[in-house]
């Protein structure tokens, strides 16, 4: 069994598969998945919606950095962050420092075709999604591309093979994720 030395940090468009990729890695690495999102609202006791109404964007981004900082620090785990937690060079710097960015590279169709539907995605309710789509695809490629590694997503790939992927991806890496010894070798 491996064992991770660093946090594994999932960056990537909104439909990318952080969440649900992020998930099964970790249960294939038998490690903590934790939502960046998800402790800042526990730490907030308020929705990200309502933290961005009444504190505004940059009180967010503040405890966005706050919270991932906290989590480099602790365990190892595999953490996924919102789609735009990546784009502050702050937090890039310190991923970089402490834990390893996997970028969940799926094209604008792809991506599209997961998020369409959904009602959760509050920077797509516009006059034209798709075109709203596009614009951030296209203005967050730049710090996506500066992740550490990157996975491809398809549609013919599921959760558990995208997972596999990037368990694959992690092992090229020994600082991160390193071959421990067997014990059934008696």
């Amino acid at each position: 069994m491996p064992q991770l030395n660093k946090t594994v940090v999932m960056v990537g468009m909104m439909g990318a598969g952080k969440t649900a990729v992020g998930t099964a890695v970790a249960r294939l690495l038998k490690v903590p998945f934790v939502d960046s999102d998800d402790e800042i609202v526990k730490a907030a006791s308020r929705s990200i919606a309502e933290i961005f109404e009444r504190d505004g964007e940059p009180f967010f981004r503040d405890r966005e950095f706050e919270v991932i900082g906290r989590l480099l620090r602790g365990t190892p785990c595999v953490l996924s962050t919102g789609g735009g937690a990546f784009l502050s060079e702050r937090n890039r710097a310190q991923i970089r420092a402490s834990g390893i960015s996997v970028w969940l590279r799926a094209d604008l169709e792809l991506l599209w075709q997961r998020v369409r539907h959904k009602t959760t995605r509050p920077l797509l309710r516009t006059a034209n999604p798709h075109e709203t789509l596009r614009t951030l695809y296209e203005a967050r490629l730049p710090a996506y591309e500066m992740a550490d590694l990157a996975v491809d997503a398809s549609p013919d790939y599921s959760i558990e093979q995208m997972a596999v992927r990037v368990v694959e991806a992690l092992k090229t890496r020994p600082d991160v994720l390193a071959e421990t010894a067997k014990d059934d070798d008696a």
